[in-house]
């Protein structure tokens, strides 16, 4: 009997997921975009979060996309809070599809209309679909139909195996303590994390009731405990997101908390005064199934009006750290209202080209710092941060191309096109950082590391990297052209030595050093070092021409040129002899990676 009944829920979650990835895989990106497009009032937000989660069968896989759309700063938190409102109404229409798989023919129509006979048509048509369909629309119509068939064979192989637990006196005084509303709840929330899924739980819970002596006072607190149970995956989804994505988890675990505190306390407070006469009704799947919606839509209906104040309490529970909120400090000062005085919104501009400078050169450092001492947290802040990064791409981006369509003065035209080149290269750094870190991640994962050689020479050019990137942030927040014209000559010191390495690694593979697999991990690191230099005396040069007026803003940086005149030679010769391989015993000795935290 136990075996049938895990059986049957296997079939059901497999026949469930197939449904739900079918469906998806027919909407492509539709659903994301829809998601994402159609949110601007909080009661298209429930509605909509209803409407996807109908579509896809799953609160937590619509919950989940939330979050990475919160977690990508595409939408805020409060938007997020009345999808995840919907999404928690939209799951309960699942127990009314469930309702079909007990419908029982008895002779002539009925019988059509019976769970095996239409499980067996929708079968039949799928796996057709399936096998014999040209195009990847009809195989996975398919897949959605074979997924709806699974899982009414898992609904009524569930329902086979409990039905003869009717007459079983041990099952029914276990169902009888389940009354108890704090039991109740318990084993709803401990039953639901253990399935990962609502749906599910209340698949199991109407596949119960087929025994006939389920009851309402049972039914009803196990329905309460649910919807915080199914919390857990989304809440384990979040891990790795930021502080928004995060809340946005918690709102998911509010919403049902609140709901179960607030309706299981208003129903059994009524209860001992009035003494309702239904608490003893034996339960079916179809009251199963509107138990369940009535309570979500009611739990929507009061939390409805306090939107702003969920936003305020998630963020108090999870609070932002200084450095945070910096970050956010910076970009409010992106402020539509000074698109209209052109001057003060470029300063704003450039206030926060700055703080993105900071973080870009801070996350070189942290990324370089894990080919030395590889650790997973600061992995995670490097991927974090570049997250970040491409946040402050995009809408200084956005800002700049409004500030376009505003009468500019010649100054402010080459301001706004120096300003649209440094960001676009301040973006790429910090996407060759975050190779870095991958590139160190996979050396950690495949216990890979480089001969003591080959990393003495890699920390000659690291300290060289760290050094261009100080210079072209503290040279660009400054305005200093003094300190940019340093940048060329070293980024082609950097370029040379990066050509020098590679040619030292082929002599270390000939003997036996180091493997090809390095190899190929430790010239794509090089070139990474390459390009970020490159990008480095991009900003430079741009800084430089807009300085001299030069009409030609295009910046080729696809390489580090060599410059000309005396200041050039010097600045190449300084760098050339500070970052001589000949002696890097004295540089490794003095190369203490900084620690960024």
């Amino acid at each position: 009997m136990v075996l049938s009944l895990l059986s049957g829920v296997a079939m059901f979650l497999y026949g469930m997921l197939l449904m739900g990835d079918g469906l998806k895989m027919v909407a492509g990106n539709k659903l994301e975009k829809f998601l994402y497009k159609m949110t601007n009032t909080p009661l298209k937000g429930v509605a909509l979060g209803a409407g996807v989660t109908c579509i896809i069968q799953s609160s937590s896989a619509t919950t989940v996309m939330v979050i990475g759309f919160v977690n990508s700063m595409m939408m805020k938190l409060r938007q997020a809070i009345s999808i995840i409102m919907g999404a928690n109404i939209g799951t309960s229409i699942t127990g009314w599809i469930l309702c079909l798989s007990y419908i029982e023919g008895s002779g002539g129509w009925a019988t059509i209309l019976s769970t095996a006979t239409i499980s067996a048509l929708v079968a039949v048509a799928g796996i057709v679909l399936r096998m014999f369909g040209k195009r990847s629309v009809y195989r996975n119509i398919g897949n959605i139909m074979l997924g709806f068939a699974i899982l009414m064979m898992g609904m009524q192989t569930m329902s086979g195996a409990v039905e003869p637990l009717r007459e079983n006196e041990i099952f029914t005084s276990m169902l009888t303590m389940f009354s108890n509303p704090l039991m109740g709840i318990l084993v709803g929330i401990v039953f639901t994390a253990v399935l990962q899924s609502a749906s599910a739980a209340v698949g199991v819970l109407q596949a119960l009731s087929v025994t006939g002596i389920l009851t309402f006072a049972s039914a009803f607190p196990i329905v309460l405990g649910i919807g915080v149970g199914a919390a857990c995956p989304v809440l384990i989804s979040s891990i790795g997101a930021n502080k928004n994505g995060k809340r946005t988890a918690l709102i998911y675990l509010l919403n049902d908390l609140f709901g179960m505190i607030f309706w299981g306390s208003v129903f059994y407070m009524a209860n001992g005064f009035l003494h309702f006469g239904f608490m003893d009704q034996i339960m079916t799947p179809v009251s199963i199934a509107f138990v369940n919606t009535v309570f979500r839509v009611a739990t929507v209906c009061v939390l409805f009006p306090f939107i702003p104040r969920l936003e305020k309490l998630v963020c108090i529970l999870v609070k932002d750290t200084k450095e945070e909120l910096e970050e956010e400090a910076d970009l409010e000062l992106l402020e539509d209202r000074l698109v209209s005085y052109p001057a003060l919104a470029m300063g704003q501009c450039q206030r926060v080209i700055s703080g993105m400078a900071k973080k870009v050169r801070k996350n070189v450092n942290r990324a370089m710092n894990l080919l030395n001492d590889y650790q997973q947290d600061h992995f995670e802040k490097v991927r974090c941060k570049e997250d970040l990064i491409d946040k402050y791409e995009t809408r200084l981006g956005s800002y700049l191309m409004q500030l376009t369509k505003k009468e500019l003065t010649t100054a402010q035209s080459r301001q706004m096109s120096l300003y649209l080149s440094t960001i676009s290269d301040f973006e790429r750094i910090g996407d060759h950082a975050a190779y870095i870190a991958y590139m160190s991640r996979e050396m950690q994962e495949s216990r890979m590391s480089f001969s003591k050689e080959a990393m003495d020479e890699l920390n000659v050019v690291m300290e060289a990297v760290r050094e261009i990137m100080n210079i072209t942030a503290k040279a660009f927040m400054d305005g200093n052209l003094d300190e940019a014209s340093k940048v060329a000559p070293l980024g082609v010191v950097i370029t040379n030595l990066c050509d020098e390495l590679k040619h030292n690694h082929v002599i270390r593979l000939g003997n036996g050093i180091c493997g090809l697999e390095q190899r190929t991990i430790f010239n794509d690191i090089l070139n990474s070092f390459t390009r970020i230099a490159a990008h480095c005396a991009s900003i430079m040069s741009a800084m430089q021409k807009t300085d001299e007026k030069d009409e030609d803003m295009h910046i080729h940086d696809s390489r580090v040129y060599a410059g000309e005149g005396m200041a050039y030679y010097s600045h190449f010769t300084k760098y050339s002899q500070k970052y001589d391989l000949g002696n890097q015993s004295s540089h490794v000795k003095s190369m203490e990676a900084e620690e960024v935290t």
